[in-house]
């Protein structure tokens, strides 16, 4: 029963293993938006989140978002935030309008320092 029970359990570590690889590779394999995209999810770092964080991305009601302000935070902490929001506070949730890779695009954006113009 105990050879059993190590064979089941090696096999569960393997497939929550082999699931992250994946996933990992997954996440890596996501190329930036198309053009057209990413024009938009730039108007909208600018025009949505610039309404609160300000139209440079200083601060204002919302917290600064310059690399200086993101260095603490990975991209996929902050994907999360952009996606989830923060509940209790005036960060809404973007998982209506955003997808997974669009929002570590806007996140890794952020933390090199969100471009002025629309490609």
């Amino acid at each position: 029963m105990a050879d059993g029970k190590r064979k089941y359990q090696t096999f569960r570590i393997f497939t929550v293993c082999a699931a992250m690889a994946l996933t990992a590779a997954a996440q890596a394999m996501a190329g930036p938006p198309a053009p057209g995209r990413a024009r938009a999810l730039i108007h909208l770092v600018r025009q949505d989140c610039g309404s609160c964080h300000g139209m440079t991305l200083k601060g204002g009601l919302g917290k600064p978002l310059l690399p200086e302000n993101l260095a603490d935070r990975d991209a996929e902490a902050l994907a999360d935030i952009i996606l989830d929001g923060i509940p209790g506070t005036p960060m809404p949730p973007w998982s209506n309008e955003l997808n997974r890779d669009e929002a570590l695009w806007i996140a890794r954006k952020l933390k090199e320092g969100f471009p002025h113009e629309t490609p």
